[in-house]
């Protein structure tokens, strides 16, 4: 009898110790996990409508703090330019540095020639409301809005030197994901995908919502150990007097 008790002890003794390597591990994952996107994300809220219907007025996005080397044709990223109002701006880049952007063949934008298919559009085959053409100089940016109809964006600029495209420098962050109301990631569009430099890779936040995920679950689970196991234990007690009650 006395082995069993030491036995039943011992398995005790690790199960509050794994318990509480659980919660542990599950407090690192679960603040590093938040800590991580703190430093890698930072929110803004869409001033416009202009990126309707990816983004609208009002959303509050996760961008990825990035350099303006790191980005890539059809990413949506967040820029500051005093040419458009020194205030951060929400649109789309549709050509880089070296490009040529025209409009509008059957409706379609093409860039370098090649037409581009863009399902994000707010009004399928209206690439723009007006024909344009734009060279796109070295280290600089093209910029679109998805609501073609009502974005005030490189368009609008392109007799300004140029032609309507800002730095690379200018931007600040590239949008991954719509925190609220929650409505997911925001996809880099195929269509660019076979021009040269292809799409840029989707940022760590999933990762990131991963490790905040699984740290929640073993922080509840080791937390909960305890009551558990003296529940238990209860019950065997209470099971074990009636049985002894029963006996007698």
């Amino acid at each position: 009898m006395s082995g069993t008790g030491r036995t039943g002890d011992g398995h005790g003794r690790l199960g509050s110790r794994l318990s509480g390597l659980a919660v542990a591990v599950g407090c690192v994952l679960f603040l590093g996990g938040f800590g991580w996107a703190a430093v890698v994300y930072k929110p803004y809220t869409v001033p416009t409508e202009s990126m309707t219907p990816t983004v609208h007025a009002g959303d509050r996005v996760l961008a990825e703090r990035i350099d303006g080397s790191e980005v890539r044709r059809g990413d949506v990223v967040v820029f500051t330019d005093p040419t458009w109002g020194a205030v951060p701006m929400v649109k789309r880049v549709v050509g880089i540095g070296g490009d040529t952007i025209a409009c509008c063949d059957k409706g379609r934008l093409e860039v370098n020639g090649k037409p581009i298919e863009e399902p994000y559009l707010h009004t399928k085959n209206l690439a723009s409301v007006n024909d344009f053409t734009a060279d796109v100089p070295k280290g600089q940016l093209f910029l679109l809005g998805d609501e073609r109809s009502a974005s005030l964006d490189s368009r609008v600029h392109l007799d300004d030197p140029g032609q309507g495209s800002v730095p690379r420098s200018a931007v600040q962050a590239r949008v991954d994901a719509i925190a609220w109301p929650p409505n997911g990631m925001v996809g880099r569009p195929q269509a660019f995908a076979s021009l040269p430099g292809g799409v840029s890779s989707p940022g760590p936040l999933r990762l990131q919502l991963g490790a905040v995920a699984v740290g929640a679950v073993l922080i509840l689970g080791g937390a909960a150990y305890g009551p558990l196991k003296a529940w238990s234990v209860r019950s065997a007690r209470r099971r074990s007097e009636r049985v002894t009650a029963d006996a007698h």
